[in-house]
Formats: structure tokens, sequence, C-alpha cells
């Protein structure tokens, strides 16, 4: 294993907190993960890392050596990129909502794979926050103005949302004509993954956005939870209209104020800001663009 070797090592160790989990990712043995850096932190003459029976921690000596590995790790790529020819190529680890995942980047996946016969990837499905440096992931695709987490964002689409009801719910209530018309109804509060706050109702009116918290007697914080009560009439749902396509040809739910419609979900990819762009991760990017800028989400 030579210097460099080592570097990417150590760095995948950094990142993922775990020898076990590094090494399986370079598709080295633990053992051999292990010796190899004992050794360096021999020849560098300081302790680099810390270690439990959990995970390791960088010392501020192996903080500080991680902090360089990146950047001359990310110099070498970029020597090597400016020089050869080859394909993208490697393993691509991205997250992504299973529903987004199955119907907007499977359908084209096959042409993106012939395309770029030497990318493998690794597709993770969930709503849920991901720790892209610990768990190794390269790009995670999500909807809504993502926090201040340090991640570089790429915008890929804008998708919007619809107001909708189930029938029943809707012969119970009356069907509203306007956002000022909501007096008796209710609506199923879905939770904010960020705030932990239910999140109110929005509508387009003119050039303005009119918000609208209406009571609701069960909250929940999943996409699918929330479009099975409204099917069961609980109440109004506001949601990207892609995910209701199904329910709403089959009569389960209905549109309702569709002059009014709520504020447009930007849809992001973000990943470590602190990593070079991988001709491969570059190579997806600018597929998923395309896909979603074709669907007209």
């Amino acid at each position: 294993m030579d210097r460099l070797d080592r570097m990417r090592l150590f760095v995948r160790v950094v990142e993922r907190r775990n020898f076990t989990a590094a090494a399986a990712d370079l598709g080295l043995p633990r053992s051999t993960a292990t010796e190899a850096i004992k050794q360096l932190e021999v020849h560098l003459g300081t302790r680099l890392l810390d270690r439990t029976t959990r995970h390791v921690a960088t010392t501020l000596d192996g903080q500080a050596y991680y902090e360089r590995c990146l950047f001359i790790l990310g110099e070498v790529e970029d020597a090597e990129a400016g020089f050869r020819s080859a394909e993208p190529r490697g393993l691509l680890r991205i997250d992504a909502h299973p529903l987004l995942t199955q119907r907007f980047l499977l359908p084209g996946l096959p042409v993106f794979l012939e395309r770029y016969p030497e990318i493998d990837l690794h597709i993770g499905q969930g709503d849920r926050l991901v720790d892209l440096v610990r768990e190794g992931v390269d790009c995670v695709i999500r909807a809504g103005e993502p926090q201040d987490s340090g991640m570089i964002m790429r915008r890929l689409a804008t998708i919007g949302e619809i107001t909708c009801a189930s029938p029943g719910y809707l012969e119970r209530h009356g069907v509203p004509a306007s956002p000022d018309a909501l007096d008796g109804h209710q609506a199923i509060g879905f939770v904010s993954s960020r705030t932990g706050e239910v999140l109110p109702l929005e509508f387009t009116v003119g050039t303005k956005v009119h918000r609208a918290t209406l009571p609701g007697r069960v909250r929940v914080n999943n996409s699918d939870t929330a479009a099975a009560l409204a099917r069961l009439g609980f109440g109004l749902l506001q949601a990207p209209r892609y995910r209701l396509e199904k329910d709403l040809a089959d009569g389960m739910l209905i549109e309702v104020l569709e002059d009014f419609p709520p504020t447009p979900t930007p849809l992001f990819a973000l990943y470590p800001q602190n990593r070079q762009l991988a001709p491969r991760l570059r190579a997806f990017l600018e597929w998923a663009s395309r896909i979603f800028a074709e669907a007209r989400v």
C-alpha cells in the first residue's frame, strides 16, 4: 500500500468512524486496514486516532492530517482527471425518497448505466437525515429548502404540489371555493423533520402566499402515511402531485382549490463540500437534472 493509498484509507476510516466499514468500502481485510493505519502513525510519529470498541475519532493531529489528506487527494484527482480521458467509474452511493426514485430515476437508469458501464450504484431510500460523510454516501436528493448543513446544494427541479381530500371528506365538509372558505375544515398535520412543528397549508393568491393552520386530530411525519389518512377522509392534504397521481386517477382523492396552488417545493442534490466532485457524481447529477427537467415534476 503506497502513501496515497494509506491517505485514502485514513480518510475513509475517519469518515466512516469504523475500521470494518472503511475496509469494506475499499475492498480490504480489516486486519490490513488496521495494520496500515498503525504503520502510518509510526511513520508520522504521532497518534492520529482514538479507538474505542464502538468507533474511532480523530485526535487533534489526526484532524489536521485528515484535512491535509482531503486537500492532497483532491489535487491528485484534479491532476489525473486533466490528463486522462477515462470514463467515470467506481461505486456511487446516493440516497433519495423511495417513490421519487421509482417514479423518476429508475425508468431512465438502464440508459444511464449503459452510457457509463464503469459506474455501479448503491441506492438508499428514505426521508431521514443522512450523515453523508460518516455513512459514506456521495449524494442525497431531498425536497424542500435544506438547512445550513455545510453541504453543496444543486437544484434539480421544482416540484408542483396540490391540495386534495377524499370524496367522503368533501361530502361531509363541502368543497372549499377559496383559502378564505376553510372554516370547519380539518387538515392532516404533517410534522416537519427540521422543526418538529406541523407545517401550515400554503396557497398562492395572486402574487402572495396565504398560509392557513387548520385543526386536525392526527399528525404524522411520513408522506405515505399522510396520503393513507387522506384516502380515509381525515382531512385536507397538500403533497406533490406525482405522489398522488394514482389516487387521483382512481378517484380515491379529489383535487381542490386548483386556482390557489401550494408553493412549489424545490428539489436539491446535496453532497459534501470537502470532497472533490468525482466524475461519477458529476455524470449522475447531469443525468438526474435532465431526467427531472424532461419529467416536468
